[in-house]
């Protein structure tokens, strides 16, 4: 017999003591047991969703705390669409089990999960109905949901009219900006609720750390770094990860290296994420022997583990050892591949030029192919000139992604045509693409000068410095002329003059960042450049010459991996 005043720790004592209450004749500890039951079966790791449900049911006097416990299980869950037919139905009940201040929390967090903006909306009215617009838990909880939507612009308005905001508010709007790729705004953010005094916790550091990584911002993340150091924030492994991570992803993969040492008990997401920057920054063997090492100390590596190892693999070239360890994976590690793994294996065959092994490797996996793998083949194809394999690719790929609204696809096929001159073809995917809606996104370079991360398009005049800016590139470009600098007009995949073409890539949005740089940092220092597309040629090319002539080291992230160019050579020895 199960003990009353006994801790639940498994749901065949809640199933006892449920029975106990069943024949218990004193109704008061039955009404408070009966919630202990329900409350274990409902939420703990080790109870029972159905059972909870079972129990919900069979209540003759319903009230709202059965049910808010109930839509916070199910909010938790996989699949929260039952949270949204049980909300539904306490629109409908009597007043003591309507939604509350304790509901909307977890159903607008189910509604985030779901994506479900447009009921989202209908429960963000349905609140202010009740009231509960001043309710700081309630609209923290809209907040998270608007920005879980990909609506950070409704989820700063609702932020933007509180009356009072607590850690959660802030941390929710930050993190709300980094997923929407806002990550300028999640650092100015971050500094106007230091500036206010709220105290930052744990989830507050790894977000606004999180939007230093993809900014490229180090120097904020060192000041974030202090700001953990001074304070004693947050649990080791959760906030050194997260550091680890901004570190290199900020170009200091020997700051990373050093937060790593640091680490007394180091986990998987430590290693992971350190093995993983080695990879990007083409520091290939130095991941090999971190990922054996890890081994050696006996933690297995998992999916993202995976991941790295093999993008080592891709960055160096190493087409053997990248198949052992695809090949191994699910034998010795028990991790099963994913399409980002496929991803890899393609990634490295197409780019070393194994074209034939690629497409075979691609048309006998054991998961469907998604359109980013051929892509990848059909872009290896150019660049290695195997037209007839990249004009059949490009016909089933067309067939494919017709209907689609995969805007990569388009770029990709019109990209293609114009390297082979066929204008017409390109601009039938450019018709196709204005038909859809769809947009190529520009391409865009940031960098960080003195704490602020300035950003520039392609052909940006915006800059408040842009005279300065333009001068600058006519300064260096006559430096470049004199080095023997030929512009790689064939990257310029338009149908216009070569002196317009030179212009077009004159304009690049990393070398604005780069004269920029020039201009706004001292002599010696170093230039760090993240942008969001693939080094083209001819900005890798002057990258290497600038090292040169101005004696500076130039530390760029493109979506693929780091180049670090010093005195002329780049770390990825033209490999990318």
């Amino acid at each position: 017999m199960v003990s009353p005043a006994m801790e639940i720790t498994s749901l065949s004592q809640a199933m006892q003591l449920h029975a106990q209450i069943i024949k218990s004749p004193d109704p008061k500890n039955r009404t408070r047991n009966l919630t202990r039951v329900f409350t274990f079966a409902a939420l703990s790791t080790d109870g029972d969703l159905t059972y909870a449900r079972l129990i919900l049911n069979s209540l003759s006097t319903q009230n709202s705390f059965f049910h808010n416990t109930m839509i916070r299980a199910y909010s938790q869950r996989s699949d929260p669409t039952q949270a949204m037919y049980l909300f539904l139905s306490m629109l409908h009940q009597p007043t003591s089990t309507r939604p509350n201040r304790f509901t909307y929390p977890s159903i607008l967090k189910s509604c985030a999960r779901l994506k479900q903006i447009r009921v989202g909306k209908q429960i963000h009215g349905l609140l202010y109905k009740a009231g509960l617009e001043s309710d700081q838990y309630v609209i923290n909880g809209l907040i998270h949901m608007y920005s879980g939507c990909g609506e950070s612009g409704l989820a700063y308005k609702v932020f933007g009219k509180m009356r009072e905001r607590d850690v959660v508010s802030w941390t929710s709007m930050i993190d709300g900006f980094v997923d929407d790729d806002r990550t300028v705004d999640a650092i100015r953010l971050f500094e106007e609720m230091m500036e206010d005094g709220v105290e930052p916790n744990e989830a507050t550091v790894v977000s606004v750390l999180r939007a230093c990584a993809d900014a490229g911002a180090i120097g904020v993340g060192r000041r974030v770094h202090g700001v953990v150091e001074e304070r004693k924030i947050g649990s080791e492994a959760n906030v050194r990860t997260a550091l680890i991570d901004m570190y290199a992803k900020c170009g200091s993969i020997s700051s990373a290296r050093e937060v790593f040492d640091g680490i007394t008990n180091k986990d998987v997401f430590a290693w992971t994420a350190l093995i993983s920057g080695l990879a990007s920054h083409g520091l290939c063997k130095e991941a090999v022997t971190l990922f054996d090492q890890m081994e050696f100390y006996g933690l297995r590596p998992d999916e993202r583990t995976m991941t790295a190892i093999l993008s080592a693999c891709r960055n160096a070239g190493w087409v053997g050892e990248g198949f052992a360890y695809f090949e191994s994976m699910q034998a010795k590690y028990g991790v099963k591949p994913t399409i980002q793994h496929y991803g890899c294996i393609v990634d490295l065959l197409a780019r070393a030029g194994h074209l034939d092994e690629a497409e075979e490797f691609i048309r006998k996996m054991l998961i469907e192919p998604d359109v980013v793998l051929w892509r990848t083949l059909i872009w290896a194809c150019k660049v290695h000139g195997d037209s007839d394999r990249s004009d059949r690719l490009m016909k089933d790929l067309e067939l494919l992604k017709m209907d689609s609204y995969d805007c990569g696809s388009y770029v990709l096929l019109g990209n293609v045509y114009a390297s082979a001159r066929k204008w017409h073809d390109k601009a039938k995917m450019r018709k196709l693409m204005n038909q859809k809606g769809l947009s190529k996104p520009p391409g865009c370079s940031r960098i960080e000068v003195d704490g602020i991360v300035h950003e520039f398009t392609a052909g940006d005049s915006g800059h408040i410095e842009a005279e300065k800016i333009y001068a600058k590139l006519d300064e260096v470009e006559e430096r470049l002329k004199a080095e023997g600098y030929d512009p790689k007009l064939s990257e310029v995949l338009l149908e216009i003059d070569e002196q317009e073409k030179a212009s077009q890539l004159r304009h690049h949005s990393e070398k604005l960042a780069v004269a920029f740089g020039l201009i706004k940092t001292s002599p010696g220092t170093d230039i760090r450049i993240v942008k969001n597309l693939r080094s083209c040629e001819d900005c890798h090319s002057v990258m290497k010459l600038i090292s040169n002539i101005y004696q500076r080291d130039i530390i760029v992230r493109d979506r693929i991996r780091f180049h670090h160019f010093i005195n002329g050579d780049c770390s990825c020895k033209d490999y990318w």
